[in-house]
């Protein structure tokens, strides 16, 4: 398994949704039983006893995007957590620029960011909020950060889930496996450029999830026009990524209302 090139391109600096415009990050870091965390709590009365787990793409908590739609989700009365799950290692911004001269080696950081590393800081925080009283956990998942999403179902410990352009799933494998051991809810935001989740493997999640064939309940987006990152990294200046993006948002905050 592998990256694939858009899953390093974007728009790094775009406000997310069209109620995020001229929004800042709030910027709330703390440590969550050992890992740094972004935490984005809703300003109202919300249920203390759950938490969306929201899993990154490989640029992290450096990427600004990816902390205002944690923001967002909170603005929709869900406190969202955010895992540094590479420990202060994202993939650089300056993997953003074409041109760039930056050092970073893909296969090294892959290579020192595998499930050893990445799984163990994820569990941490979860055994943490559970001391603190959450019982309900809910995982959000864009590119990287949806494998794991997976992986926590296959555990057990999320109780619905919501993949964004997933990259590193084992396709039909990981899809007849949550078919058949997974309680939680799937919802997959999909596209149609996408090397990591391409249009058969869109197909493949249809024929073994769909038409009632999951009973805990499945749905599956799909963003004409977009391009593996949409969700995150889109370019808002285009009308159907911008279409794509605010979608896949508003697909996650209602799948959530309906199934935490």
């Amino acid at each position: 398994m592998s990256f694939c090139d858009d899953c390093f391109k974007g728009k790094p600096d775009l406000p997310l949704m069209t109620w995020s415009h001229n929004q800042e990050p709030r910027r709330k870091t703390e440590h969550i039983g050992g890992t740094k965390c972004y935490v984005a709590t809703p300003t109202v009365d919300y249920p203390k006893d759950k938490v969306i787990l929201f899993l990154t793409d490989a640029f992290g908590l450096a990427l600004e995007n990816n902390l205002l739609l944690a923001d967002d989700f909170a603005r929709n009365g869900f406190k969202t957590i955010v895992p540094d799950m590479f420990n202060d290692d994202p993939v650089p911004i300056s993997a953003f620029e074409p041109n760039s001269t930056s050092t970073w080696d893909r296969v090294k950081w892959f290579s020192n960011h595998g499930p050893q590393h990445i799984r163990p800081a994820i569990d941490n925080v979860v055994a943490a909020l559970k001391e603190q009283g959450v019982t309900v956990f809910a995982g959000t998942g864009y590119c990287l950060g949806a494998r794991y999403v997976v992986d926590l179902a296959f555990d057990g410990v999320v109780k619905a889930s919501a993949l964004s352009h997933p990259s590193l799933l084992v396709i039909p494998d990981d899809l007849e496996k949550y078919r058949d051991t997974v309680k939680a809810p799937l919802l997959i935001n999909s596209c149609t450029t996408d090397q990591q989740f391409p249009l058969d493997a869109q197909a493949k999640a249809d024929e073994i999830l769909g038409a009632g064939k999951f009973a805990p309940g499945y749905r599956r987006e799909y963003w004409e026009g977009c391009t593996h990152g949409f969700a995150v990294r889109g370019d808002m200046s285009d009308p159907k990524v911008k279409a794509g993006k605010e979608g896949a948002f508003k697909a996650c905050v209602e799948w959530f209302l309906k199934h935490m």
